[in-house]
């Protein structure tokens, strides 16, 4: 008998809730519902872009990890080695791709320049190419990091609106309890509590949306700073690399 009474305590709030959406006028169910399919949308950006960032952050770990073991900063890109998921490898090849047409304007190929003669590469590249490649790189390391944000802004709004949604829900629907309460000359508890608790279930529903996006927002914003502050110290790794083995020394 306690068992089955807990059960019963156990489920008390969600019916509560189901109450609560069938008392709800047609404005405060229609918030109800959107803001339930925005928290499915919230969910699914948060779950997938999770993924792709812890993802991205060991494909990097494994990248860097690669590229460091070579002397030559262009090593990695000539063995024809992908780590397409790391943000840092796709600024790697950028680069090194801008490094090949550079060495190409001074005459054949860019696997023979990378290779044939790395003792005198330091004869190669002009300030005004080097400068090419850095923003060439540069760029391409804003590019990666609009990739990382994509979605992001859906998120934010979900963190921000649902709140105020629900509360808008709320408010509809206090105001029509109490002009009903108005219209019917009563104002006993009992006729005004059941509008005012449906009223305010849109406000519980914008928090539920709220409280896990806002949670997810932040950890995902923190991932991303990490990985954009690791391609950005990479950048500036590979062109120092660059320039001593590339660059014209004057």
């Amino acid at each position: 008998m306690v068992i089955i009474e807990n059960m019963l305590y156990f489920h008390l709030p969600l019916a509560d809730l189901i109450y609560s959406f069938k008392e709800s006028n047609t404005p405060g169910q229609a918030i109800v519902v959107l803001l339930f399919m925005g928290s499915i949308y919230a969910w699914t950006i948060m779950v997938t872009k999770g993924l792709e960032l812890r993802q991205a952050r060991l494909t990097t770990a494994r990248f860097l990890m690669s590229f460091r073991k070579e002397p030559n900063p262009v090593t990695l890109f000539l063995r024809r080695q992908k780590f397409p998921e790391s943000p840092s490898f796709r600024v790697y090849e950028k680069g090194c791709a801008a490094l090949a047409t550079e060495l190409e304007t001074q005459g054949g190929g860019p696997d023979e320049l990378f290779v044939a003669n790395v003792d005198s590469a330091n004869e190669r590249l002009t300030s005004q190419q080097f400068e090419v490649i850095r923003n060439v790189t540069e760029r391409h390391v804003a590019d990666q990091a609009l990739l990382l944000e994509r979605q992001m802004g859906v998120l934010a709004i979900a963190v921000s609106a649902s709140p105020f949604l629900g509360l808008l829900g709320t408010v509809w629907g206090v105001m029509e309890a109490f002009t009903g309460m108005a219209q019917a000359g009563t104002a006993t508890l009992s006729a005004v509590a059941p509008g005012i608790a449906a009223a305010l279930l849109t406000t519980v529903v914008g928090l539920l949306v709220a409280l896990p996006s806002a949670v997810g927002y932040n950890l995902l914003a923190q991932s991303i700073r990490e990985l954009h502050v690791e391609m950005d110290n990479f950048s500036q790794e590979w062109l120092a690399q660059v320039q001593t083995v590339f660059m014209r020394h004057m």
